[in-house]
């Protein structure tokens, strides 16, 4: 049953893939089309709402093989440059054996174990504990993860982060994300586009709507004309305006798609590589609530590890809770659940603040010639004299 549920969801994500290919370009012709409506307003004013649906029919008839070459142009290039994309969001560098022996031998023993190709290896500079595969097909996939990983996690900890994303890598986890990605990003940069395109044309517009409508007023006997023209533009202004925000809304839930339970599978699938559930657990409790990759989208997030990035209601989440993850660790795989912990880095952190003195008090004064015990500062106080063979005799 567990290998026809992972089967299943691996013919699944690439049945969902090509779906999502599919609405692009059916989001791409909405764009078209609602920007085709904007342009025969300001084109034709005082026509009837049936004359631009019409007119605006005709003008997506006729741009449809450019917003088709278009949508496969970005496709192409994201298909051949999307690792250059997020390399230049995460400052990832790949590195060799010489350069990294540790984390290039641990990832390579879980590759040969299984014969699996061994995916690029890349590091970001970063203090943040977090890790994500991309690639869009053998030659493409890289696995990529962060120095503050390196530096908190022992080496069991990291060989279950990598075990984690190489599941992503043969469950197809990775391409219906990085699908997913290219989709939210292409249909928002047209439906930005558009939008700003009508704004302009809106307040380019406003400062000639005296004369033009001192010129309409003329044939104002016209009462089809008076009826359905001013009526009919609005009309159709809003239902542009209503097509746009759809697209962009439905390229940001697009990620709807990725079901969090991938996470799940690339949790087991992590314990079956290494056959250690216990680091699998405590990688993610001490990545928990330090994933967060400064500087770094909200696509890119989506590929990490963990995804401390939560939507409304934590409803656009696309990651399950780490409590949820470790249960099913704990429920499923047999693992000890050791509870949050804390790291080095913490205690570090903390004792920076108790060390900076409060607001409106001086700091403390240290050196050889000062006592931190007494108070510093205060008229009428001065340190003891100091005991041993030099102080005074008692």
């Amino acid at each position: 049953m567990a290998a026809y549920g992972l089967y299943t969801h691996i013919s699944s994500n690439k049945f969902r893939s090509m779906l999502l290919l599919a609405g692009l370009f059916l989001l791409i012709y909405v764009l078209v089309f609602a920007g085709a409506l904007v342009a025969e307003v300001f084109s034709h004013g005082g026509r009837s709402t049936g004359f631009y649906l019409t007119q605006a029919r005709r003008d997506l008839i006729a741009a449809f093989p450019y917003a088709t070459i278009a949508a496969a142009a970005w496709i192409a290039i994201a298909y051949f440059f999307h690792q250059n994309m997020i390399d230049a969001v995460t400052g990832g560098e790949s590195v060799t054996r010489q350069q990294e022996p540790r984390l290039y031998n641990l990832l390579e023993n879980l590759c040969i174990s299984r014969g699996i190709p061994m995916p690029k290896l890349k590091v970001m500079d970063s203090p943040a504990l977090n890790a994500f595969a991309s690639g869009l097909n053998r030659r493409q996939y890289a696995v990529t993860v962060t120095t503050g990983l390196l530096q908190a996690l022992n080496d069991q900890e990291i060989e279950a982060v990598l075990g984690h994303e190489l599941t992503h890598i043969r469950n197809g986890d990775v391409q219906l994300m990085v699908i997913a990605v290219i989709i939210a990003g292409v249909v928002g940069f047209f439906g930005e586009l558009f939008f700003r395109m009508f704004t302009n044309l809106s307040w380019n517009s406003s400062g000639s709507g005296g004369s033009s409508s001192s010129s309409r007023s003329s044939s104002s006997s016209d009462s089809d004309s008076k009826g359905s023209g001013g009526g009919g533009a609005i009309i159709v202004v809003i239902i542009a305006i209503a097509l746009i925000l759809l697209a962009w809304l439905l390229s940001q839930v697009v990620k709807l798609a990725l079901s969090r339970s991938r996470e799940l599978l690339a949790d087991a699938g992590s314990v079956e590589l290494t056959k250690n559930p216990d680091a699998m657990i405590t990688a993610l409790r001490k990545i928990e609530n330090r994933g967060e990759l400064p500087g770094a989208t909200s696509a890119v997030m989506e590929l990490c590890v963990d995804n401390p990035r939560e939507g409304f209601a934590d409803l656009f989440a696309t990651h399950p809770s780490v409590d949820t993850r470790v249960k099913a660790l704990v429920q499923f795989a047999g693992g000890h659940d050791p509870g949050p912990l804390a790291l080095p880095s913490d205690a570090a952190d903390e004792s920076d603040t108790a060390d900076e003195p409060a607001p409106g008090q001086p700091p403390v004064p240290r050196g050889p010639w000062s006592d931190a015990s007494e108070p510093a500062g205060i008229p009428g106080t001065r340190p003891g004299p100091p005991e041993g063979p030099w102080g005074p005799h008692r």
